[in-house]
């Protein structure tokens, strides 16, 4: 039989090794140290894996400012620039240092609302990190086929299979994350480097035929004078067609989803992780500088020196415009190598987004109930993304233009959700003109959130199918494990720690008491109830616990037991718990496994229609108490001879 078995534990063992992999700390309860200081990669290796997705951009976004503005797309770009560095980086260096563990603002806003309608509320947020991550998998993956299939040396061999060669880049993808988290940042840091190096060359190489073609600069700038009488005309425009150039602002979310991989300062702890907070800072600052720098230098190459024809769909710079320079001025063999370098990029510009799922999802869809334990494990998750990609992919047909309106929209209400939030952060603090900037920068990036959505509404739907989805799954989830004991810890205050060594000198009997006035009325009613309900002696001994139900939206966490004696002669252990049942079950087989004895419980049953009940149990944590509890024990302990005994009468 043990070798039979042996493969699947193998298997197993493989499979949920990652765990600490990514997201560290997640399977430690709330109120446990770390055992070790936090360890990590260096800021600027962190930095390559954001920079895979922020700085990859640079293959499509030359391109997309000229569909958008046109002449003016030098002029736009600065404007997103400005919102850049004026706006996104200041947030996120807030984020960073208000929520320093991976979750990003979302963590921030959840801390505003409590029990169910937070839950919903995260799971709403966590609806659109899903659709910026998993499209940003899918549309870069679906990027990088595109100019793997429009490569002049390819394009008639490869001609017509641009979704295999989309699906095939996605499970690369995915066996690398299956191989191991730290592969991924190494394979990051040598594309990062190659592709920035060579677009420099071909950045210096546009600028020195702008500077030695002077009538390119005089033709450009008045053709911009003949569309646009003024200046003002300029700016109001650019505003205009800014939100059509939102993609540039990608890479903010998965470089604060990413931080715990940062290595910080030898004395950093999870409590206090102050060089993981500076040296993200420091990402965060460098990747930003680096983005604008490139962004403005290649918008002005581009739209001066390609013709305005080859931007259009079925250009020859539509999607690469940068490419088409390489070609163009540097020769087909150094654009065959721009080509791949560009290739590979973009594909791996899905490993920063799946970064930040395995990051984000597992801190809290386990805790609230809402996935499976293994969803706390790096390698199952990394299958469970990768066939959600294959999907996408299939739906979308691998085209990048159909996904564009939904990585806009995933990409600004996390931007927009983020600004809300350190905007609410500096007012906490009182911090009046951090307050009032946070605002007037939350302001531009909800009217930029709205007027893509308006423009582009798919994104929106297709936003609310990822919600739709994350919410229907979590709740069956939740359902699912509605019988399992959530209870992490358990704790008994001196008093509570008597008691119990008392009562394990004779049988141990409780009475589950749903605590009323607490007057001495109540408790000597309820004894002689459960005496009477299942015939007693007079002579046996009883110690009441009572269960306060704090916020039943929570799945798991500790449980403390506080020992006091009412009326001089009653004794009552005091819980506060998400679940009056799973609370009971955890202390029964608490006192069970520190005293040696068996305890017995008893209960009276619960009026009203049982399926009400169970609802009241899912939704509010009580209602079917006696029943639920003993299934918890039926599920914790599978040996009857050891299970706790349930009274009800």
């Amino acid at each position: 039989m043990a070798t039979t078995e042996h493969p699947p534990s193998r298997l197993r063992a493989w499979m949920l090794e990652g765990l600490s992999d990514m997201g560290k700390g997640v399977q430690q309860a709330p109120h446990a140290a770390p055992e070790h200081p936090h360890r990590g990669q260096r800021w600027w290796r962190v930095m390559c894996l954001t920079g895979v997705d922020y700085f990859s951009t640079l293959g499509y976004q030359p391109g997309i400012a000229a569909l958008a503005a046109g002449l003016l797309s030098p002029v736009a770009t600065l404007v997103l620039v400005l919102v850049t560095l004026a706006g996104a980086l200041p947030v996120y260096r807030r984020v960073a240092e208000e929520s320093p563990h991976g979750q990003g603002s979302i963590a921030m806003l959840e801390r505003l609302l409590s029990f169910w309608q937070g839950k919903l509320f995260v799971l709403t947020l966590l609806g659109f990190a899903a659709t910026d991550f998993l499209i940003t998998i899918t549309l870069s993956a679906a990027d990088a086929s595109t100019h793997l299939v429009e490569n002049p040396h390819l394009t008639g061999v490869l001609q017509g299979h641009q979704m295999l060669i989309t699906l095939i880049l996605l499970a690369l993808l995915g066996a690398v994350f299956l191989k191991g988290f730290l592969e991924a940042i190494g394979v990051a840091v040598g594309l990062v480097g190659v592709y920035l190096a060579l677009n420099v060359v071909v950045v210096i190489a546009g600028l020195w035929h702008v500077l030695t073609a002077e009538h390119v600069v005089t033709d450009w700038s008045a053709a911009l004078t003949a569309q646009h009488s003024s200046v003002f005309g300029m700016i109001g425009v650019a505003l205009l067609v800014f939100p059509k150039l939102a993609l540039g602002l990608s890479g903010f979310e998965t470089g604060v989803a990413v931080m715990p991989h940062v290595e910080g300062d030898p004395g950093d702890t999870e409590e206090r992780p102050t060089g993981r907070i500076r040296d993200t800072k420091k990402l965060l600052t460098t990747a930003a500088l680096i983005m604008s720098g490139f962004l403005i230098t290649t918008s002005f190459i581009t739209t001066l020196l390609i013709p305005a024809q080859e931007f259009q769909p079925g250009g020859k710079a539509n999607g690469r415009a940068l490419a088409y320079l390489a070609h163009h001025y540097l020769g087909n063999a150094f654009g065959t190598v721009y080509d791949v370098s560009t290739i590979a990029i973009l594909w791996f510009a899905g490993a920063s987004a799946m970064a930040g799922l395995l990051n984000l999802m597992p801190r809290y869809l386990p805790r609230y109930g809402m996935a499976p334990h293994w969803a706390r494990a790096v390698r199952p998750m990394v299958i469970v993304f990768t066939l959600i990609g294959f999907l996408v992919t299939w739906i979308f047909d691998a085209n990048v233009d159909k996904q564009g309106g939904a990585y806009a929209t995933g990409v600004l209400v996390l931007i927009s959700s983020a600004a809300i939030a350190v905007t609410i952060a500096a007012h906490k603090a009182d911090q009046r003109p951090w307050t009032i900037a946070f605002a007037v920068i939350s302001t531009v990036f909800l009217y930029t959130t709205v007027v893509n959505v308006i423009e582009r509404p798919d994104g929106v739907k297709i936003g609310a199918c990822f919600i739709a989805g994350i919410i229907l799954v979590s709740l069956l989830s939740r359902l699912a494990r509605a019988f399992e004991l959530r209870v992490t810890s358990v704790t008994l205050d001196p008093m509570a720690e008597r008691f119990v060594r008392d009562i394990a000198s004779r049988k141990i009997r409780f009475i589950a008491n749903e605590p009323d006035r607490r007057d001495k009325a109540e408790y000597r009613d309820k004894i002689e109830q459960i005496r009477a309900d299942n015939d007693i002696p007079d002579t046996e001994d009883f110690v009441f616990v009572e269960v306060t139900v704090t916020d039943p939206s929570e799945f798991e966490g500790g449980l403390r037991v506080r020992g006091e004696v009412m009326h001089g002669r009653y004794r009552v252990l005091s819980l506060e718990s998400s679940s009056i049942p799973n609370a009971l079950a955890a202390l029964l087989l608490y006192v069970r496994d520190t005293t040696g004895h068996t305890p017995h419980m008893y209960f009276e049953w619960t009026e009203g229609n049982p399926f009400h009940n169970f609802l009241r149990f899912f939704l509010f944590g009580q209602g079917e108490v006696a029943p639920v509890t003993r299934e918890v024990l039926r599920e914790a302990e599978p040996d009857p001879a050891k299970r706790p005994r349930v009274h009800t009468g």
